[in-house]
């Protein structure tokens, strides 16, 4: 099987400081990746690096394009990097305000991406946010309200709804469950769960949070300092950790 991303070799550097260094993996169609650390650590250096967010120093990253197959993204123009981001690639901020519109509609946000890619018909566009709405735990009419009016969790949803809508194949999120209260998460996760499941997603995931990559992730990478640590299964990796920095992070959460 063709990986979906081929990461080579990607360094970035802050002057004297290394934000990530030589970082090298394949990911397969379907297959999500977690990547954990502490702060500081590179992941989401990295993770901005391969969404087309940061130029990295050297390296490539090669995704498998539906029309012209594997291309070397870090040399790709800026209007194919663009249309990319807005077609197979979709980007969750930590942040929901980040990553919507705030002074658009529900309806307005979602539709926004779809019009990107050349969706014209109000009609349809309209009965296609409706049904992310409902896709994503949203009751139908708050489609016309502004993300202002949502409570942190729903704005959450939201983006992940502009984000899925056009039925992207790559997503990038940057602890998507972060700032929410624990029972905000928990609904949300199980939601993503569900969405990359039946979407056969491949998915990126950086986060401070073993739990998500748990319930999440099918293998995980293990960042310090700017490198990669320790990778494997995910389940591997966390029951039976064998680099210290792993073991000592798996233990602090043992410990709460």
């Amino acid at each position: 099987m063709t990986p979906l991303l081929q990461v080579k070799g990607i360094e970035k550097h802050y002057g004297a400081r290394i934000g990530c260094a030589d970082v090298n993996f394949d990911l397969f169609p379907g297959e999500v990746m977690g990547i954990v650390g502490e702060s500081g650590s590179g992941k989401s250096t990295l993770l901005n690096c391969l969404a087309g967010h940061l130029t990295p120093d050297a390296g490539q990253v090669i995704f498998d394009t539906r029309a012209e197959g594997p291309v070397d993204t870090v040399t790709m123009s800026e209007p194919a990097r663009r249309m990319l981001g807005r077609t197979d690639w979709a980007f969750v901020h930590q942040h929901a305000r980040d990553g919507l519109r705030m002074n658009v509609s529900a309806g307005g946000n979602i539709g926004e991406r779809l019009m990107a890619v050349g969706a014209r018909h109000y009609g349809d566009i309209r009965a296609r946010a409706v049904d992310w709405l409902d896709r994503v735990e949203i009751a139908e009419n708050r489609v016309d309200d502004r993300p202002s009016a949502f409570s942190g969790g729903m704005q959450q949803r939201l983006q992940i709804a502009r984000n899925l809508v056009t039925e992207p194949r790559l997503v990038f999120m940057d602890e998507p469950t972060g700032g929410l209260d624990v029972s905000v998460q928990a609904r949300l996760l199980d939601l993503l769960r569900g969405l990359v499941r039946q979407m056969g997603l491949s998915a990126l995931i950086v986060t401070h949070d073993l739990a998500v990559v748990r319930l999440l992730a099918d293998r995980l990478m293990v960042m310090k300092d700017g490198h990669v640590v320790e990778s494997g299964l995910t389940d591997q990796v966390l029951d039976d950790p064998q680099h210290a920095y792993t073991q000592l992070l798996v233990s602090s959460v043992l410990q709460v």
